[in-house]
């Protein structure tokens, strides 16, 4: 049995005249909150992906003035040096822990969604 077909009776069950209005209430808040956490959801996986950063942005930062201000004069130089490595690499995405973890998310997003 899967989740949707679980719902369904529950469904089912609050309109049968033998069902407890108390439990009927407890559907009725379950069944909300399963609506809620779709927006939820839906919001979560369009900000990671709005904001994972791809190569060229992060490349396009370390040679900015703002490298500098962020991570200081050495950790420009990392940051750029990184960068240019991952474009080497034919990498796609910034390999941050905030994009790492990011990616690793969109990749089971379906999980999410279950």
């Amino acid at each position: 049995m899967d989740k949707q077909t679980l719902i369904e009776k529950l469904k089912n069950m609050t309109a049968s005249p033998s069902c407890c209005e108390v439990v009927k209430q407890a559907v009725k808040v379950y069944l909300a909150s399963l609506a809620v956490e779709r927006i939820a959801v839906d919001n979560l996986i369009a900000a990671l992906e709005d904001n994972l950063v791809e190569v060229d942005e992060m490349l396009a930062t370390a040679h900015s003035d703002d490298a500098v201000k962020y991570f200081g004069v050495e950790g420009a130089k990392a940051f750029v040096a990184n960068a240019e490595a991952l474009k080497a690499a034919g990498e796609k995405y910034c390999n941050c822990l905030a994009c790492s973890v990011a990616r690793e998310v969109l990749d089971h997003k379906e999980l999410l969604r279950s």
